[in-house]
């Protein structure tokens, strides 16, 4: 007799995308709108619509973590946000210790609001602060001051935060070695939980990346900011953080849950357009359109703009590329039993770079990229997945020409 299929179950976490910004920042190039105020009642209810709509198919599935990202969460609203929180609560299995993080501005983080969310049950809050200067706030477009970002973090503490994360960008316009190293310093005297501590990107079709090729903006060079990463991973480390991934450090057990689901490559949904998922085997994202996800939601329209079913040998390269982002790393017989790929090509390289101080073997066995390494990730990585490739096609063609002989 046959059983019943094994419904999938297990951990998810949910991801809500906020798209609403009172202004744009030079440098961002994610799905985020300033002055699409009005678009907000409507966007709820279509937000709300498809959370309802796809419980059903996490229904076996328990919510450990939920993250409210944008754009600027806290800009659209608390009541919009706790109005979200309950809808979830309601339809989806949340954990009594469930992680729940939102993004906030210093401009759009008052008490109030503060106050409003904690007792709904958010428990994490990450704030932009960016840089303690105001010169460097102003030359990226930043909506708010630096003693506004002083007051956010007395709020959040007021109001029973008690899992703060701030970002923190090196390499912005009119920044120096000199106004970084203070920076982190007075990121440090906060007592954060959590630093998220990113080096500037220039993205094109960004403002910032027209200013750059017009030669009216004059960046740091590369060496600068590598020296930057070097020192600020040193100075975090000795202030009790433990850096657990390229640009996230934490106080022991705070690390972002939420964020090491996509490094781990644990399985989660994302509501809102532009958002991604990974779920039952396969990846895929929304519309990056307000009002097409808008009409799709409330008027039964196509939402999806992407959707691909993940082979396994495309996982075992996600293991690589998103695990050695961490300080976790990779393992021998974790590669081998998940992926049934020979681990030796891949070792053999992780040696060599060994040699250069890019990567190290921990005494559990897993290897994993230094500081320096991680300075170099997407090449070391790139590297990596090149001889994953080979290996595989090296193993592969016996077994073709096998088949073949055995027809003749």
């Amino acid at each position: 007799m046959f059983g019943k299929a094994k419904t999938p179950s297990g951990k998810l976490g949910i991801y809500i995308h906020i798209p609403f910004c009172r202004s744009k920042c030079d440098y961002c190039d994610f799905y985020s709108l300033a002055g699409q105020e009005a678009q907000m009642a409507p966007y709820q209810k279509a937000l709300l619509a498809h959370l309802k709509e796809s419980a059903l198919a996490a229904k076996s599935f328990s919510v450990d973590t939920i993250y409210f990202g944008g754009g600027t969460p806290s800009f659209y609203g608390e009541k919009r946000l706790r109005e979200l929180l309950a809808v979830i609560k309601k339809h989806y299995k949340v954990e009594k210790q469930a992680e729940i993080s939102f993004e906030a501005n210093p401009d759009s983080a008052d008490l109030s609001t503060l106050r409003a969310l904690r007792k709904a049950g958010f428990n994490r809050i990450s704030l932009g602060l960016q840089s303690a200067f105001p010169a460097e706030l102003a030359a990226v477009h930043r909506p708010h001051t630096v003693e506004q970002g002083d007051e956010a973090v007395a709020a959040a503490r007021k109001a029973g935060f008690t899992n703060l994360s701030l970002d923190l960008i090196y390499g912005l316009p009119a920044q120096t070695v000199s106004t970084w190293r203070k920076t982190v310093e007075h990121a440090l005297s906060l007592a954060p939980e959590h630093l998220s501590c990113y080096g500037l990107k220039v993205e094109e079709g960004t403002p910032l990346a027209a200013k750059v090729a017009a030669g009216t903006e004059r960046l740091l060079s590369d060496d600068t900011q590598a020296d930057l990463y070097l020192w600020t991973v040193e100075r975090l480390t000795q202030a009790g953080y433990r850096q657990y991934e390229i640009s996230n450090f934490s106080k022991p057990g705070f690390a972002s849950r939420h964020n090491l689901r996509y490094w781990l490559t644990q399985p989660y949904i994302g509501f809102g357009p532009g958002a991604h998922s990974d779920f039952g085997g396969r990846r895929y994202a929304w519309l990056r359109d307000l009002e097409g996800y808008i009409k799709g939601g409330l008027e039964g329209g196509a939402l999806l703009d992407s959707e691909d079913l993940i082979p396994q040998e495309e996982r075992g390269s996600e293991y690589l590329m998103l695990r050695l982002r961490t300080a976790l790393g990779i393992e021998e017989w974790e590669y081998r039993g998940t992926y049934f790929m020979d681990f030796a090509p891949i070792e053999e390289r992780l040696q060599q770079f060994a040699a250069q101080g890019w990567a190290e073997k921990t005494p559990e066995g897993r290897w994993r990229l230094t500081p320096k390494g991680f300075l170099v990730s997407n090449q070391l990585i790139g590297d990596l997945l090149e001889r994953q490739e080979r290996a595989c096609l090296s193993d592969l063609l016996p077994r073709v020409q096998a088949r073949f002989q055995g027809r003749n």
